[in-house]
């Protein structure tokens, strides 16, 4: 319901407001007192108020009107708050939208001017209220997916990457973060988050590969009401909703380049402008992008803009393979055993020293995601009081690579299974575990190939 509350000591203001905003509004309260304004918020959830200035005979200080402002804000910081002023008023009216009004409205007013001024607050409220929500439900789904969890690893390799993050987080540089398919990009994302003045604020992930680029302005810079077809109701973009906290824009390297000059140019300037909207939004936000572009592409020219990667990268953390880190693998096999024993109800089991030697010297063409889900195949298929080599599903040494032989014999094995594995496998191998890349090969959507990697545990 859209509620809006008119405070002000004119009677006459009052009636002729109430007359007017009732034809265009649910619901329009008015008080003459503004003593009586925070019971009244406590009873009703207000869109907009209209606020006036001064209040008594011979005031036009403006002060009781700057008072009852910051009354407002303090009871909710996202009342949206319109100023009623004279004409020779101004000034001060805008001196009020610094303190944190939205807008304001001179009397004597013209009608249509001040149903134009709120609705355009009603909208206001409805974004901040639905950013809101957003922050809301992304800190449950940080909670549900346990992205508090350490990046583990105390390799030479991997001190180097902490001692980087340790010393990036505090600031609001832009990261740029490179690794591998399933290095852990998003997870060293999440520590530079935890570590920054921007904690407790959102941590807004955005899978670039995976959105249409029929869509990219629409998720990430949000929509208004009709500015498509479908589209029912303004929409607050990814970027916005990322506001006071930070935007991890993964992928970033799976971009074409007309979509990446609009990400710059957004970039640049500090501001998106809605789908179909005449008003840019400021925005502030800490940006983290990720890519697994090998580095002769990321600075190629007709590949990547180098002027976006000169934007993206004033930081840059290059996490290594599982393959060049293999001292790491005791402590995250272990970590990841425990994890999902406790997940499947299984009993808690170490590893043989001939699974843990054979996990170290196995390549893990896809790092630690691959890893990880071996493992967790392991804890619920494993039947011994240990977890033995033959129970990890581990890619052998030169599998990366397949032989000519491997492909005829595939060319002439008609079971479907597994000639889909293998057509799975070798479109990963050749793209380096870049799903997204695969999944253009293969002619499927990134969820579709996941599906596929799920079922045949690659």
């Amino acid at each position: 319901m859209t509620a809006i509350l008119i405070v002000d000591d004119d009677e006459d203001i009052l009636t002729a407001s109430k007359l007017l905003l009732r034809r265009h509004f649910e619901r329009v309260d008015a008080c003459a007192e503004p003593g009586e304004i925070p019971a009244m918020m406590t009873r009703c959830d207000y869109s907009v108020i209209l606020l006036d200035m001064n209040f008594g005979p011979g005031e036009s200080s403006g002060r009781q009107g700057f008072h009852w402002l910051q009354r407002i804000i303090e009871l909710d910081p996202d009342a949206v708050v319109v100023m009623i002023t004279a004409h020779g008023g101004v000034d001060v009216a805008v001196e009020a939208m610094k303190l944190g009004a939205t807008d304001f409205i001179a009397k004597p007013w013209q009608n249509e001017k001040v149903v134009a001024t709120i609705s355009a607050a009603v909208k206001l409220r409805a974004l901040r209220s639905e950013a809101r929500q957003l922050k809301r439900a992304n800190t449950a789904l940080v909670a549900s997916m346990g992205a508090n969890q350490p990046m583990l690893g105390d390799s030479p390799a991997m001190q180097f990457v902490h001692s980087v993050i340790e010393r990036a987080a505090p600031t609001d540089a832009n990261v740029l973060i490179l690794g591998e398919h399933g290095t852990g990009k998003e997870l060293a994302a999440r520590a530079l988050h935890a570590q920054s003045a921007r904690a407790d604020e959102a941590f807004m992930s955005v899978d670039l590969g995976a959105v249409p680029e029929t869509l990219f302005e629409s998720e990430l810079f949000g929509h208004v009401k009709g500015a498509f077809t479908d589209a029912k109701a303004d929409k607050v973009g990814c970027i916005q909703a990322a506001h006071g906290g930070t935007l991890f824009l993964d992928e970033v390297g799976n971009l074409p380049q007309h979509l990446q000059a609009k990400l710059l140019t957004v970039l640049e300037q500090r501001q998106v402008r809605p789908v179909g909207s005449s008003r840019s939004i400021d925005f502030d936000a800490r940006v983290i992008a990720a890519t697994n572009l090998p580095r002769p592409q990321l600075n190629d020219e007709r590949r990547f803009r180098q002027d976006l990667l000169f934007r993206l990268n004033t930081v840059e953390i290059e996490l290594p393979p599982l393959r060049e880190r293999q001292a790491d693998i005791p402590q995250l096999a272990e970590h990841y055993a425990a994890h999902y024993a406790r997940k499947y109800d299984r009993p808690a089991r170490a590893f043989s020293a001939e699974a843990m030697s054979a996990m170290q010297a196995s390549l893990w063409p896809g790092n630690i995601r691959a890893l990880r889900h071996a493992i967790e195949r392991a804890t619920i298929m494993a039947t011994g009081d240990e977890l033995q080599a033959g129970d990890i599903q581990m890619a052998p040494p030169g599998a990366a690579t397949g032989t000519i032989r491997d492909a005829h014999e595939s060319a002439d094995d008609l079971n479907l299974d597994r000639v889909e594995k293998q057509t799975i496998q070798r479109a990963l191998t050749r793209h380096r575990y870049n799903v997204s890349h695969a999944a253009r090969e293969l002619g499927l959507s990134r969820a579709a190939v996941y599906r596929r990697m799920e079922k045949h545990g690659l």
